[in-house]
């Protein structure tokens, strides 16, 4: 394997002559990568645009999807912040606020950005691996510069995450019979939530934000216990990342079966 150097501006990476030498899969996790998050956003749209089967009136389960729900059209018990005064039109999807905010979230997320760079844009696929682009121009360029607000989304998300939790809490107090209750549809959405709140909290720019600017954390045993907690989610920050995908998509399944009539919600209690 001969590498050659362009010397273009921006071309100073090695060139290599040949595809690979590589005799390993090394095309199995940027596949697996590109699957996966082709199927979140394939099946993310489609239920974000079917516009039905999101909500559960009598335990009060509302899919994340349509967190928090907008619309006119929206059922009244489902909109956590009330509704516009105008129905929405079908391109636009009733969760109109959150679902932005948490997708510029997670596209600036530096995970994610490592795994479509390397899965989706190829640059690189992997190591020792000749990439397609001739040029190197890093994220100079104008769709690739709100990637440094990823700080700024942190915060937003974090609001969202709030009310899906308030979400969560709120079918515990509607049982069959009234009251208190636990179905599996609350313990569906509470591992949801967990892994929601496990994902955000090890978060990059929470890690920052716990421990960042400091020279030493010497009298400052809330931000050491903070930053460290922060530190070790983020050490498992990819395994979050894919668990909470996973579990945003069983939990709106969940919900939209339950809310469809193909199932009924087992009760544990009440």
């Amino acid at each position: 394997m001969t590498p050659t150097h362009d010397a273009r501006p921006g071309g100073g990476r090695a060139r290599l002559s040949q595809r690979t030498l590589r005799t390993d899969r090394w095309w199995l996790g940027p596949t697996l990568t590109t699957l996966g998050l082709a199927t979140f956003l394939v099946y993310g749209a489609a239920r974000v645009f079917q516009q039905d089967h999101y909500w559960v009136q009598e335990h009060h389960y509302l899919t994340p999807f349509y967190s928090p729900c907008l619309a006119q059209q929206c059922v009244p018990d489902a909109s956590l912040l009330g509704r516009l005064p105008w129905e929405f039109p079908p391109i636009l999807p009733y969760a109109l606020l959150s679902l932005p905010i948490l997708l510029l979230f997670r596209v600036t997320c530096y995970y994610y950005r490592k795994a479509y760079y390397r899965s989706v844009w190829q640059a690189p696929t992997a190591c020792a691996v000749r990439e397609p682009h001739r040029t190197y121009t890093g994220e100079t360029r104008p769709l690739m510069l709100p990637q440094n607000g990823h700080r700024y989304f942190f915060y937003f998300a974090g609001a969202i995450v709030l009310v899906n939790t308030w979400d969560m809490i709120v079918p515990f107090f509607h049982g069959t019979d009234g009251g208190f209750g636990v179905g599996i549809g609350n313990l569906v959405m509470l591992t949801n939530v967990v892994l929601l709140w496990c994902y955000t909290f090890g978060c990059h720019s929470c890690r920052h934000i716990m421990g960042g600017r400091l020279r030493s954390f010497g009298g400052r045993p809330v931000r050491y216990w903070l930053w460290s907690r922060a530190s070790a989610l983020n050490d498992r920050h990819m395994l979050f990342g894919w668990l909470s995908i996973a579990s945003l998509i069983a939990t709106d399944a969940y919900v939209a079966l339950v809310a469809s009539g193909t199932i009924t919600d087992p009760r544990i209690l009440n």
